[in-house]
Parts: structure tokens; sequence; C-alpha cells
């Protein structure tokens, strides 16, 4: 039997540092208490990504990689759910009954997580248009050479400048994603609310409390890349913390509007 939800944006309040911190060693506790989820939601990302690899390895063909850059947004807010579902039902004190957990993540196919795996494919995929615009601009007109093996066609002054546009766009593109999604997800689980509306709250909600929110944007990306290194391994790690942690810091600025007599909230 699916769960009934509550309707519409909750108050959304302020987020602090203490709130981030406070996520991150909620998310830990989670993260032990339901090691057998972590490791096999964690083990959807590591497995496509050495999946992927080891195509691309065997058959010469770096496109496999932009595949699996472009799948991943399809199936990370799915595997993101999961580690949502278990917090949220820890937090209720209720079992995490296998069934049940896929369950709800099954059902998230026939609410509003789709439409916002969509925004977020449209996103990558400008980005890739974009990455070879800039590369064509800069590097155009270059004398041809493998960009893959030859890499001091980065150190020439077309290439330096080519990698700090291309950097900052690609800076400017993350930083929007994340904006739009740090806190629509685990809303999107936890209320029945549009997408579109789950976004603007997000993107309100980072910029009403801009240093706290980058600050855990800084995390997020730097725990994710030092896990990327030692053959994404890191990931049975780094996911299941940060996924239940996000949970975490989710309610904590629910609370926080809640608990806050007056205030107009940061939501749409």
């Amino acid at each position: 039997m699916s769960e009934t939800r509550p309707l519409g944006v909750p108050p959304m309040g302020a987020v602090t540092v203490e709130m981030i911190f406070r996520a991150l060693r909620q998310g830990w506790r989670d993260m032990w208490r339901a090691p057998g989820y972590a490791l096999v939601f964690s083990g959807v990302y590591v497995g496509i990504g050495w999946f992927m690899i080891w195509i691309t390895w065997i058959t010469g063909h770096t496109y496999w990689l932009t595949f699996a850059a472009v799948g991943f947004p399809l199936i990370g807010p799915f595997a993101a759910v999961g580690f949502y579902e278990v917090s949220h039902r820890l937090d209720q004190g209720r079992d995490l009954v296998p069934s049940e957990i896929f369950g709800v993540i099954a059902q998230q196919r026939k609410r509003q997580l789709p439409s916002i795996c969509a925004v977020i494919v449209v996103m990558f995929l400008f980005w890739f248009f974009l990455a070879h615009m800039i590369f064509a601009l800069f590097l155009g007109f270059s004398t041809m050479t493998n960009v893959s093996t030859s890499y001091e066609i980065y150190t020439t002054p077309e290439g330096l400048s080519m990698l700090t546009v291309g950097t900052g766009v690609g800076a400017a593109f993350a930083l929007l994603l994340y904006m739009i999604t740090v806190v629509s997800l685990p809303l999107l689980l936890d209320r029945e609310v549009d997408f579109v509306t789950a976004m603007i709250t997000s993107f309100q909600t980072v910029t009403g409390s801009p240093g706290p929110m980058l600050l855990w944007a800084v995390i997020v990306a730097g725990l994710t890349f030092l896990a990327m290194l030692p053959a994404f391994l890191g990931l049975f790690l780094v996911l299941p913390l940060l996924g239940h942690a996000t949970w975490h810091l989710y309610r904590e600025i629910v609370t926080a509007g809640e608990t806050a007599p007056g205030l107009d909230g940061l939501n749409a």
C-alpha cells in the first residue's frame, strides 16, 4: 500500500553550519545502522562506473563515458531516494522492510522524480553542447592532434584559455544543478508537490542561506571527488554518508521553518 504524503511545500527555515555537521553525524549513524542498503544503493553507481570504464577500455571509444555521464542523472535520484527512505524510516522507528523500501523507489516513477531527472539530463546535454563549442572556439583552428594523448596542447595560450573558460562555465552549470536539486529531491520524496515548485524551493533555500549551502556544496563535491580516485571504491562510503546526511539536512531545514514563529519561509 502506498504511503500518503503531506501536500505542498513545508516552511523552510534558514540553514546554519551547525545543521550541516549535525546532518553529517546523523548520516554517518544511519549508514552504519543500515549497511546493507548502503552497499546496494552505492553499488549501482560503482557498478555502472566500472562497466563503462571497462567498455571504454576494450573498445577504445570514449563516447561510452558520455553515455555514462548522461545515464547517471537518470538513475542517481532514484538511488538517492533509497537513502532518503531508509533515513526517513529510521527517524520514525519503523522496520526497514526491503520490499517496502524498494517499493517506494519504484513508486517514484509515477510521481515527479522522472520530470526532474529529465531536467537534469537536458542540462547535461546542453553542457556537452557548450563544451564542444568552447573547444571549437579556442582550439578549432589548431593543428590536428589527438587531444587524448597530446597534452601539450593544453599548455598553449589557446589551450589555457579553453580550460579557464570551460572550467568557469562548467562550474556555473554544476552550481545551478546543485541549487535546484539539493532540497528538491528529498522534498519530492517527503511531500506531494510538483517538480517545478520543488526546484524553486531548493533554489530559494540556497540563496536564502548562501554561506552554509555553499559549504555543503564544497563538502559534497570534495568528498565525491576524493571517493572516485581509488577506482570509485570510496563511493561505497561517501555516497551513503552524503545520501543520508542530505535527508537529515532537509529535515533540519523544515524543522527550523516550523519552529520559527512568524517566519515567512523561503518556500515558493
